[in-house]
């Protein structure tokens, strides 16, 4: 059982700010956060004294431009020190962050700016700038002023030095010391938006309760290394990234390493040689790939030894998975194997030292968990949603099934509703949906229990497994959550499309299978010829994803003529696409759209 640090209240009344005071008067000069430094050599780091004073210069540049305690402040940048130190600046003013996904679609950025009544947005460079300023003059939303961070980019809009320096000249301790301390653990830390089944996303407003209460269920379980560093790469707009990176390392004293490029986390993790590591799925199956390609580069011998000594650490893993402790033999056996084969495998990929490997946000494959078990690694998979502050459930290295999702956290009740649907009640359940009017629609029922969409099971020994989904809503193996009824409504905009099914749920992207209209589609291949249909339907599945965000573009697709209906067994009575039975009627096509 790892040794929570002192805590400043009692847990259900405990603040991030009252956190981060915490860590400056008892772990000051401890790292708190790193990012890269100009020429991409080194890092720069600041203390946990560091940040707090930083963090009370821009609170005071923040309020000087007018923020104030209850609005919503919105944040579009990258892993860098300006968004996860505005972030905390912006909580101790009592206001509330909410961080936008650097490739949400316009109409999607509309939504938001509407939605949140938001004042002022803080943006990385001329990119977003761009993207933003349109809003300025759109009459239903409140947005009045951008911030821009990168240097020399801010054109007419206020520059983030300027905040920034503000706050050294005005600075007032008196003032900021009675201003976090105004703020109270109900009060909303952050919204989330998340994508719901009509495609707009929903604000999830979630309390400094919800998040610390989880930090402490989460801590009774896991077993982390004191102050432990930990690779920030996934972006702030997720629950995942909100409580890896920013919520759990000031309640640990953690230390934060920003990886402003995704694609670099392989290479970070090779320099740092990381503890602890958290990939959603598709990140554990591109260092799989990785490592089984440079197995296949090794000579004859040294590869046999290597899966010799995989099956080992395997048999050590499956006794654990059991409960019971490997034999003698056995036990000895895996630690020779680990340090004579194992661990120089591991170090070429930086990750020799983990103790703790995790993952969540999307269904983890099992020959996945099972590959990195033959290095000894345990992935701990956990499911939950935005809603439910990230992990309702998880495994524990002490306790794990592959291929569930663990049992619930101390304090957290689940249960399966008739239809086998998953309902979670706890105080890690969100304060409700966030309404126009800022105040929160309750996400629960009347007995407090949260309807999760997912469908599954609780087996004989309280383990939890998915089994399906019951809201329509694809998340990919990045975690990303999409929303396909949207995206099938852009592509049918074209009307040559008379139908389409989007498929993704586990994948690195998304998929269609598109059905021509059965009437004009002829028409037009006898008109322009077969290959200029083919080429319109490219045009228009090009339009579609123009509208689109990143993950909601589709990037292969496969034509069908036969139009599906209620007969043939494609649809419901009532028109609905039944998407089990196109998935299983075109799987082949649709394996063959991953393929190459």
């Amino acid at each position: 059982m790892p040794t929570i640090l002192r805590l400043p209240a009692e847990p259900s009344e405990l603040t991030l700010p009252a956190l981060l005071l915490r860590n400056a008067e008892d772990h000051g000069d401890l790292p708190a956060l790193s990012w890269r430094t100009a020429d991409g050599t080194g890092w720069t780091t600041l203390t946990w004294s560091d940040v707090r004073r930083k963090v009370a210069v821009l609170a005071s540049g923040y309020a000087a431009i007018g923020v104030e305690r209850g609005e919503h402040v919105l944040l579009m940048m990258g892993n860098r020190p300006e968004h996860w130190l505005s972030d905390l600046a912006l909580v101790h003013l009592g206001a509330v962050p909410v961080s936008v996904y650097g490739t949400a679609a316009p109409e999607q950025i509309g939504h938001i700016a509407r939605h949140s009544r938001a004042r002022l947005v803080v943006v990385e460079s001329a990119r977003e700038e761009a993207r933003w300023e349109p809003l300025l003059d759109d009459p239903q939303t409140r947005l009045r002023r951008i911030v821009v961070v990168e240097p020399g980019e801010a054109g007419p809009h206020v520059a983030y030095s300027s905040i920034a320096a503000q706050g050294v000249r005005l600075y007032d301790a008196d003032a900021f010391e009675k201003g976090w301390r105004a703020v109270a653990a109900a009060d909303p830390l952050t919204v989330v938006y998340t994508s719901g089944t009509t495609g707009d996303p929903k604000g999830v407003v979630i309390s400094h309760r919800n998040v610390l209460l989880n930090g402490i269920a989460l801590d009774r379980v896991a077993d982390f290394p004191g102050h432990a560093a930990s690779i920030c790469y996934l972006p702030f707009a997720h629950i995942a990234e909100r409580m890896l990176g920013i919520y759990l390392p000031v309640f640990r004293a953690g230390h934060v390493h920003l990886c402003a490029d995704p694609q670099a986390v392989a290479a970070t993790a090779r320099e740092l040689r990381p503890v602890q590591f958290f990939g959603v799925p598709r990140v554990w199956e591109k260092l799989t790939s990785s490592v089984r390609a440079a197995l296949g580069l090794l000579p004859e011998e040294r590869r046999a030894a290597v899966e010799a000594a995989a099956e080992t650490a395997r048999a050590v893993v499956k006794c654990r998975e059991r409960g019971e402790e490997p034999a003698p033999a056995l036990a000895a056996a895996y630690a020779e194997a680990k340090a004579r084969v194992l661990d120089p495998v591991l170090a070429l990929a930086g990750f020799e030292r983990l103790t703790w490997t995790a993952s969540a946000a999307a269904p983890m494959p099992v020959d996945i968990l099972e590959f990195w078990a033959g290095f000894g690694l345990v992935i701990v998979d956990a499911w939950g949603l935005t809603e439910t502050t990230g992990v309702a459930t998880t495994n524990s290295p002490g306790g794990f099934r592959f291929g569930s999702v663990g049992h619930p956290l101390d304090g957290v009740e689940v249960r399966t509703a008739e239809d086998g649907e998953i309902l979670v009640r706890g105080p890690i359940v969100c304060a409700g949906y966030l309404r126009p009017d800022g105040t929160a629609l309750p996400a629960t029922n009347a007995d407090g229990w949260f309807p999760t969409g997912d469908v599954g099971r609780i087996d004989e020994d309280g383990y939890l497994w998915i089994t399906d989904r019951k809201k329509e809503i694809i998340v990919l193996s990045s975690g990303k959550n999409v929303a396909p009824v949207a995206v099938e409504n852009a592509l049918k905009q074209h009307p040559l499309i008379g139908q389409a099914l989007v498929h993704g749920d586990g994948r690195p992207y998304l998929v269609a299978l598109l059905v021509l209209d059965p009437e004009l589609a002829p028409a037009w291949a006898d008109r322009e010829g077969p290959e200029a249909l083919r080429a319109e339907i490219a045009r228009a599945v090009g339009t579609a994803n123009a509208r689109l965000s990143r993950p909601e573009q589709i990037k292969r697709y496969h034509l069908l003529t036969d139009e599906w209906g209620p007969a043939t067994g494609e649809l419901t009575p009532s028109l609905k696409l039944k998407r089990r039975v196109i998935r299983s009627t075109y799987a082949e096509e649709i394996d063959s759209l991953y393929e190459g």
